[in-house]
């Protein structure tokens, strides 16, 4: 399967699904996550949700990082040179929507990406592989390729395993260690 159509297809199957069953369904994948083996680290990034996008909400995830007292990063992205960087979320940290309806720090501190031990990723689909198909900018594979080797990648989706293996991986793709669906935590 092309990843193209993978993400035309979930992108649809996403935008059905209601604001209701979009929580509902969040929220279990926030529970599901609990069963990950990460839960001994310090900095964890997660993405917010584009709510134009009906992506998970991330909410739910980020209570339970906060009542671990984890450390949370999250993304400011920079369209021109299709780089990110980690903003540490505090209670003080002001947000704006961005030209692409995507909830960003105004200001804060910056955490490196080599302190990063954890890493939420959007997707639109995943393969048996751990290979993934978010929405083809190659945001998140340009700033994993920034992380440490060890750092772990996991990624959230409504949706469970794309049966076949996408064909068109490229050499710069950065493979899933866990996906968590409402369901089930795969691991790669």
């Amino acid at each position: 399967m092309k990843k193209q159509k993978a993400r035309t297809t979930n992108k649809l199957r996403r935008q059905n699904l209601s604001v209701e069953t979009r929580e509902e369904l969040s929220m279990r994948i926030a529970n599901k996550a609990l069963q990950l083996p990460i839960w001994e680290h310090s900095f964890y990034h997660i993405f917010l949700a584009i709510e134009t996008q009906a992506e998970i909400n991330t909410e739910y995830l980020l209570h339970i990082l906060n009542g671990k007292d984890k450390q949370v990063v999250i993304p400011k992205t920079d369209f021109k040179t299709r780089a990110m960087k980690s903003i540490l979320l505090l209670d003080n940290t002001r947000l704006k929507l961005n030209a692409y309806d995507i909830p960003e720090p105004l200001d804060g501190i910056e955490i490196t990406s080599t302190q990063i031990d954890v890493v939420f990723i959007p997707l639109l689909a995943f393969d048996k592989t751990g290979q993934r198909a978010g929405y083809g900018k190659g945001f998140y594979d340009a700033f994993l390729a920034l992380c440490k080797p060890e750092t772990i990648k996991i990624g959230l989706s409504f949706f469970e395993v794309e049966e076949e293996p996408f064909e068109d991986v490229l050499n710069t793709d950065i493979p899933l260690d866990y996906c968590v669906t409402p369901e089930k935590v795969y691991s790669f």
